[in-house]
């Protein structure tokens, strides 16, 4: 089981990589972070608590991703639906956050957006799959 721990997260780390290297140098990309940052401070809005701190948000939120991404590639992409489990989970990246009350224009404002968000979480659970394949 912790193998399969150990090749989630270590899927999740390169999507996380992936996700911030094209954000940082390239325009009209996915944020997903700030779907994520969205998120967190409406889920602390209904405890009255608030991340004001912009660094502090980030860092939450990468933190929560990695983890929850990690857990959900343990899980999934490290069975035989390795491909469908990314593919999946980046067309709920796109689909879900309007559905939850969040802007989607972060990873849906456009198609290439779209594309590219479905693109990292398969490439997070490729990568994860080709972790466990060596280690376990």
């Amino acid at each position: 089981m912790y193998k399969k721990i150990l090749a989630g997260l270590g899927g999740a780390v390169a999507l996380s990589l992936l996700h911030e290297v094209i954000r940082k140098n390239f325009d009209n990309v996915p944020e997903i972070n700030k779907v994520g940052e969205e998120a967190l401070n409406k889920a602390l809005d209904k405890v009255d608590a608030k991340v004001t701190n912009h660094d502090q948000l980030y860092a939450a939120t990468l933190a929560g991703d990695v983890i929850g991404n990690g857990m959900y590639y343990a899980a999934t992409a490290t069975t035989g639906f390795n491909i469908a489990s990314g593919v999946l989970m980046g067309l709920g990246a796109v689909a879900l956050p309007e559905k939850l009350g969040l802007d989607d224009k972060p990873v849906a404002e456009n198609n290439q957006k779209k594309i590219m968000t479905v693109a990292y979480y398969l490439f997070g659970a490729v990568v994860t799959k080709l972790i466990y394949d060596k280690i376990k």
